[in-house]
C-alpha cells in the first residue's frame, strides 16, 4: 500500500519555468536546458511511490536533486509540476493552513546539522516542536521524554547540546522528530555529519526503532553502503531524474545502466546477498515414500554423491551419501533411514552470505538453506558463494 505517491513531480529554479517545462517534455537535458534558458532543472518528472512501513532511499551523486525532492515532499520548496499525494491528499494542491496541519501529524523533518538550541536543555529542544503548536505543557513533556527514551537519551533530559558528542546530538534531532509521532520520518544526509563508527551506530539505531516503530521513512543519503544497510527500496538519481528503483539485490544485480553499475561495482556484496539469492534447488528423497534404490537412481541420475531427506512437508530430516546408500541396496535393503545424517549445516533465507563462509568452508556437504516451520527451501554450494561475489548467478528476490 502507498504512504506517498508522486507523478511527474519536477522543481525548475527560476521565475518563469514553462520554457524549461516543455523542454523537459521534448527529452532535453539539464545542461542543455541551462544553455538555452539559464533554468535549473532540480527535479525531472520523478515518478515514485513509497510504501506504508517501509524505509525508502532515495541517493545519488551532489547535484543529482535527491535534497530538492524531499524538500518537495513535504513542501518546504513549491513543484514548478506534477502531483505528491499523501494518504490520498495532493500537497501541491493544499493550502497553507491544511499544509500546516499535515506537517505537524503526519510528517517530521530530520536535518544533517542538528539544529539545536545552544541555550535550551535537551528536553526543551525535543519540547520545541510541541510548544510552537501550543500543546500543553504536562503533554508535551510527557511526548518529549517518551521520544528520548526511544533514542536512548534517558537520563540527559537536563544538559545541554554541547554536553553531548555528535551522535548524541543526532539523536536529540532525531527525538524531535519523533516526539510528534508522524507517521512519516524524512531524513536528508542525516548521518552524514558523523565520524564512521558513530554513523553505524546510529544507523543500528534507525532499524532497532523501525522494527517497533513502523514509521514511513524517506532516507537521504550519497553513500550507498549505507543505502543498503538501511533501505527495504533504493531510488538512484542522476540529474534529477530517477534512473532505478528497486531492493538493494535487484540494484546489483541488475544495475539499470553504466551509471548505476559504476556506483555498485566496489559494493562489498557478501554484506549485501543472502542465502536465498544464491541457493539452487536440491535432490531430494521422501522418507515416507521412497526407498534406498529410488534414492540411489536419484543421486545416479543427478550426477551426485548426496541427496537430501525430508518429510511430506520438506521439512529437513538430513543427508544421505551415495556410498552408504550403495551398500544397503548391495544388501537388499529397503530402507535408508538408518544411513540419514542428521547434522547437516542449515542457515535460513535471510542468513546473509558473509555468513556462509564459515559453514561452508568446514562442511564438505552443502548448506540446507531453510524456510518456515524448517522446510527445505534450498541449498547452498561453495562454487555459488564465490560465483556471488563477482556479481554472477545471483537470484533476484521478487
Amino acid at each position: 500500500m502507498a504512504k506517498i505517491e508522486v507523478r511527474n513531480l519536477t522543481k525548475v529554479f527560476g521565475k518563469r519555468p514553462k520554457p524549461a517545462l516543455d523542454m523537459l517534455k521534448e527529452q532535453k537535458s539539464k545542461d542543455e536546458i541551462l544553455s538555452k534558458t539559464g533554468l535549473t532543472v532540480g527535479v525531472n518528472r520523478a515518478t515514485f511511490d513509497v510504501h506504508d512501513g517501509e524505509v525508502f532511499v532515495i541517493m545519488g551523486l551532489s547535484g543529482s536533486g535527491k535534497s530538492t525532492l524531499v524538500r518537495l515532499l513535504n513542501r518546504l520548496i513549491d513543484p514548478s509540476d506534477g502531483q505528491i499525494q499523501i494518504d490520498g491528499d495532493d500537497l501541491a494542491k493544499m493550502n497553507d493552513t491544511d499544509l500546516r496541519e499535515v506537517r505537524r501529524k503526519k510528517m517530521s523533518m530530520v536535518f544533517q546539522q542538528f539544529g539545536l538550541f545552544p541555550f535550551r536543555t535537551i528536553l526543551q529542544n525535543v519540547e520545541y516542536g510541541l510548544e510552537v503548536q501550543n500543546i500543553d505543557k504536562s503533554d508535551r513533556r510527557e511526548k518529549a521524554m517518551k521520544a528520548l527514551s526511544l533514542v536512548g537519551l534517558d537520563g540527559y533530559e537536563e544538559q545541554y547540546p554541547d554536553q553531548l558528542s555528535g551522535g548524541m546530538q543526532q539523536r536529540v534531532g532525531l527525538a524531535r522528530a519523533l516526539a510528534n509521532d508522524p507517521t512519516i520520518l524524512l531524513m536528508d544526509e542525516a548521518f552524514s555529519a558523523l565520524d564512521p563508527l558513530i554513523r553505524k551506530d546510529m544507523q543500528d539505531e534507525l532499524l532497532d526503532l523501525q522494527a517497533s516503530m513502523k514509521k514511513t521513512i524517506v532516507f537521504i543519503t550519497h553513500d550507498l553502503d549505507e543505502a543498503l544497510r538501511i533501505g527495504d527500496r533504493i531510488m538512484i538519481m542522476k540529474d534529477g531524474g530517477v534512473v532505478q528503483i528497486g531492493t538493494p539485490e535487484e540494484i546489483l544485480i541488475n544495475p539499470a545502466d553504466d551509471y548505476v553499475r559504476r556506483f555498485v561495482e566496489d559494493v562489498d556484496r557478501s554484506k549485501v546477498y543472502t542465502a536465498e539469492n544464491i541457493m539452487t534447488r536440491p535432490e531430494t528423497v521422501n522418507v515416507e515414500k521412497d526407498g534406498a534404490r529410488v534414492a540411489l537412481q536419484r543421486m545416479r541420475d543427478a550426477g551426485i554423491s548426496s541427496i537430501y531427506v525430508v518429510d511430506r512437508s520438506r521439512k529437513l530430516l538430513g543427508i544421505l551419501h551415495a556410498a552408504d546408500i550403495a551398500a544397503a541396496v548391495k544388501n537388499e535393503e529397503r530402507e535408508f533411514s538408518p544411513y540419514i545424517q542428521r547434522d547437516v549445516p542449515t542457515c535460513k533465507l535471510d542468513t546473509p552470505m558473509q555468513d556462509l563462509f564459515d559453514l561452508s568452508s568446514t562442511s564438505n556437504v552443502p548448506i540446507a538453506v531453510l524456510g518456515e516451520n524448517d522446510k527445505l527451501a534450498g541449498i547452498v554450494i561453495r562454487s555459488k558463494i564465490l560465483s556471488a561475489l563477482s556479481g554472477k548467478e545471483v537470484n533476484v528476490v521478487e
